[in-house]
């Protein structure tokens, strides 16, 4: 059976830089994410099924947010594998976060498999209104007008 695989080129310049094979249990092959912004916030959704929720941490330093989680290899004694593809070991990932992002208020949920982080703006980051005076002849009247 013949398979086209694009990513084994990329495996394998992996495993010479790293001298251990990407996807085996040492070396899991990546942590599939989502970002998105809703509203004053932004939302990061991390796949990590099988993982144990006890092995997770979410850390933030110097403006990087990094994921850590950890998924046990099963046990192998007397096993004959017919096929084995998925991933054990630690898995990472990391965000650079920008300067308008409340990082005291990040705060982070594991359910059914899926890690979810919530990432709020920084108060001086949302919009706002500016309000601009305008004189007219020694006439004194305000215009609101919206940044964003």
């Amino acid at each position: 059976m013949l398979r086209f695989d694009p990513f084994r080129d990329l495996d394998s310049i992996t495993s010479a830089m790293l001298g251990t094979s990407s996807g085996s249990d040492r070396a899991p092959r990546f942590m599939p994410m989502d970002l998105y912004k809703l509203d004053d916030h932004y939302v990061l959704s991390a796949d990590l099924p099988g993982v144990d929720p006890g092995s997770i941490d979410v850390d933030v330093d110097r403006g990087t947010l990094t994921l850590t989680a950890h998924r046990t290899a099963p046990e192998t004694d007397g096993v004959q594998w017919i096929s084995s593809e998925r991933f054990a070991g630690t898995y990472r990932r990391q965000v650079a976060l920008g300067d308008g992002v409340d990082t005291e208020r990040i705060s982070a949920a594991y359910d059914n498999g899926v890690l979810s982080v919530t990432i709020p703006l920084a108060e001086r980051a949302k919009p706002r209104k500016v309000e601009i005076h305008a004189r007219e002849a020694g006439d004194s009247r305000t215009i609101e007008a919206h940044t964003t």
